[in-house]
């Protein structure tokens, strides 16, 4: 390894993975703004994902204004209607999950899809879903970061795209893909919430993985 690249530490590497072992999608947040420089970092570290042909495709909007706020939790709680009807007999269950954080968090991104991604061949001629493909690896990025940082962060994905891209004035060919619930937590979820709330278990690996094609049933 040479000085440039120096090898990571034991307990700089263990960090890393308790990050991605403790990562958590985040409902529930407490009263706290997040720091003006905490905020850069995370945005910075999204920033730093790969993507294909270095089309960086993300696009972050930060909701600031109260009434933008309260729009977007609108049609959020509008596809939280729509989505518990389309699940028939597990409806009423569904309504009782919390699915979101929007009017509590600390800070609330819109994570988009750039408009004009059409002209990055490079990765994307057989592939062209790498476009999203790169966009989820900025927020993931972002979200091991918060928790490295000790904030709580959800990724929202009950909205009407078309809708909340009209409401924040975006281009045609642009695409919203995440509303990002960020802020402080009183403590993160022992478990993911879905599995403590019995709506679903996590399959092991060993069910997820084969050699050399695909699984024989």
């Amino acid at each position: 390894m040479s000085p440039e690249n120096p090898a990571f530490s034991i307990a700089e590497r263990d960090a890393v993975y308790r990050a991605i072992r403790e990562r958590r999608d985040m409902r529930h947040f407490v009263p706290g703004a997040v720091a003006p420089e905490v905020l850069a970092r995370l945005l910075e570290a999204a920033h730093c994902a790969p993507s294909v042909g270095l089309m960086q495709p993300w696009r972050f909007i930060r909701i600031c204004d109260d009434s933008l706020r309260t729009a977007i939790a609108a049609l959020v709680e509008q596809e939280r209607g729509n989505t518990a009807r389309a699940l028939g007999e597990r409806e009423e269950e569904f309504m009782r999950l919390k699915v979101e954080g929007v009017r509590e968090c600390g800070e609330l991104l819109v994570v988009a899809l750039a408009d004009k991604r059409e002209q990055h061949v490079f990765g994307r001629r057989t592939l062209p879903e790498m476009d999203l493909a790169s966009v989820s690896c900025a927020i993931q990025n972002l979200w091991l970061a918060a928790r490295a940082e000790g904030l709580g962060m959800g990724w929202v994905s009950l909205f009407d795209p078309v809708a909340l891209a009209e409401l924040l004035g975006m281009p045609a060919g642009s695409q919203p893909v995440a509303v990002l619930c960020l802020g402080q937590v009183e403590a993160f979820y022992p478990r993911p919430m879905l599995q403590d709330s019995g709506w679903a278990e996590p399959r092991p690996l060993h069910e997820l993985l084969s050699t050399d094609g695909w699984p024989q049933d």
